[in-house]
């Protein structure tokens, strides 16, 4: 009976090993999501000459991301997220404080320029950067009619800083069609954003010298940014739910043996 048991109990967690491969990864133990479009974005460029670089994009139905050096000059693009609501949900979902984060990805969706200010699309990387400043204003302003207040290229210097920290380095296409899908890097400020219900501030730049690319804004009612958070079990509930299946496991073959 005892070497039955061992063998019942080398048995289960081989099985949990190699017929649950998320078990190590925690993939398939996610009970809750939240996902959120951008509260504000725009892209902000510096023109062919730099005769853009004052200028307000905030209201335009695409964003863009451009390397320096290109015809059409250099884009980046900010987006602001809300996280205010976001524990209450996992709570209704999960129960109160009975979830941790397992991933934040950022799903963003090419769409073609749509304007003569883009450079053509280009594959290639781009960053995505945490912003700890949040003081910038979206404004109006469109490819076709940019606006004179709201956030703008000039601005860059007044609210990034050398200290943003890095979310991850992404490669993305040079369609004008598909999504991409980051796993954001799990930093403190973005646990802190969601624990805290605070806005989630991110800055999307070139990462290489070729990078043009296009994607919708939250303005588009079904191509919007999305970011989403993913969250399993507190450590606690995951070792419970593992032992309960362990234990399944070794009362199944100790049956099995004894028969």
């Amino acid at each position: 009976m005892k070497t039955n048991f061992k063998f019942a109990r080398l048995s289960a967690v081989i099985l949990l090993v190699e017929f649950f491969p998320g078990l190590r990864a925690g993939a398939f133990l996610v009970t809750g999501s939240y996902n959120v479009a951008p509260s504000a974005d725009a892209f902000v460029t510096t023109g062919p000459d730099g005769n853009l670089s004052a200028d307000n994009f905030g209201g335009n139905g695409s964003l863009a991301v451009s390397a320096g050096g290109l015809p059409n000059g250099q884009f980046q693009s900010l987006l602001r997220f809300d996280l205010a609501g976001a524990v209450a949900s996992l709570n209704a979902q999960c129960g109160v404080g009975k979830w941790q984060i397992f991933d934040v990805t950022l799903t963003l969706w090419a769409v073609p320029p749509g304007n003569a200010i883009f450079n053509n699309p280009a594959g290639g990387s781009i960053n995505v950067s945490l912003m700890q400043n949040d003081t910038w204003l979206q404004g109006t302003g469109t490819a076709a009619a940019p606006a004179n207040s709201g956030v703008s290229f000039n601005n860059l210097p007044a609210i990034t800083s050398p200290g943003d920290p890095s979310l991850g380095t992404f490669s993305v296409p040079g369609s004008t069609s598909g999504q991409s899908v980051f796993t954001l890097a799990l930093t403190p400020g973005i646990t802190g954003s969601l624990n805290g219900g605070t806005d989630l501030d991110l800055r999307l730049s070139a990462a290489d010298n070729s990078v043009a690319y296009a994607f919708a804004s939250a303005s588009n009612p079904n191509l919007y940014p999305l970011l989403t958070v993913n969250v399993v079990p507190e450590p606690g509930m995951m070792t419970l739910g593992a032992l309960g299946m362990s234990v399944l496991f070794i009362a199944g073959f100790a049956k099995r043996r004894r028969g």
